[in-house]
Formats: structure tokens, C-alpha cells, sequence
């Protein structure tokens, strides 16, 4: 018949570790979802019947993001050309 070869205070000890680390970790998730801002999103509504719009106030519109997005320096010459 073999023995235990750990003592009755060696396995109360280490299960006293293993229950509190557990309890440390449990601790820890439990802080942690008590500060995390769960942020709600609004869903968009589309209008299925909207008028379409005509192709010159799309061109419009395009030019004024155009002159929005166009670069206000030129290129410098590297002589490579």
C-alpha cells in the first residue's frame, strides 16, 4: 500500500493558495466589468423613398469635395526627369 507522501498541513496549504487565487482572479473580472461603459449605437434610418438627385448636383458636389481634398504645393523638381 503506498503512503501520501505529502502531510495533512502541506494539501490544506495548497489548496488554500488554489481557492485564493481563484478568488483573486474572480475579483479582478468583477473590477474589471464594473468600469467598462458598455456604448449603445443608434441605427440609422434610410429613407427608401427619397428623390434622387440630379447629376449636376452630384458634379457639385463633387468639385466642392475636390477643392476640399487638392493638394496647395507642387512637386518639386528632382532633375531625374
Amino acid at each position: 500500500m503506498k503512503t501520501n507522501p505529502f502531510t495533512n498541513e502541506q494539501m490544506k496549504n495548497y489548496v488554500l493558495l488554489y481557492t485564493g487565487v481563484v478568488i483573486i482572479i474572480v475579483l479582478f473580472f468583477i473590477a474589471s466589468n464594473l468600469f467598462y461603459e458598455v456604448k449603445t449605437v443608434e441605427k440609422k434610418h434610410f429613407d427608401v423613398n427619397q428623390t434622387k438627385i440630379s447629376k449636376q448636383q452630384k458634379d457639385e458636389e463633387q468639385k466642392v469635395i475636390d477643392k476640399k481634398n487638392s493638394i496647395p504645393f507642387k512637386m518639386m523638381k528632382t532633375g531625374l526627369n
